[in-house]
């Protein structure tokens, strides 16, 4: 019997390249966050700021949950249908 791998990482350099550059993004912004708190800024700025930040990270999470997916379609030596509900439950919990 084959052994199928249930996990992935992925191998895409040029997502995860993108997908670094908009976390790094959304550091910075965090960063900037916490300094307008400490400045003393009005709420409505800080949390347009956050949400600026949440959709980041979460535009880097969809990110990488879609190209995953789209390695783990191409690959024959992993489970895709496993891989695919465990991928499908990380896109849910962003939800």
């Amino acid at each position: 019997m084959e052994k199928f791998d249930t996990s992935h990482v992925l191998q895409d350099k040029e997502q995860l390249s993108l997908i670094t550059k908009r976390l790094k993004r959304a550091n910075g912004q965090m960063t900037a966050v916490v300094r307008m708190l400490e400045e003393g800024r009005s709420c409505e700025d800080v949390i347009t700021q956050m949400a600026a930040v949440n959709k980041a990270i979460n535009t880097a999470a969809f990110m990488l949950i879609s190209s995953s997916l789209k390695e783990c379609i191409v690959d024959p030596t992993i489970d895709t249908e496993s891989v695919t509900d465990k991928l499908q439950k990380l896109f849910l919990s962003l939800a």
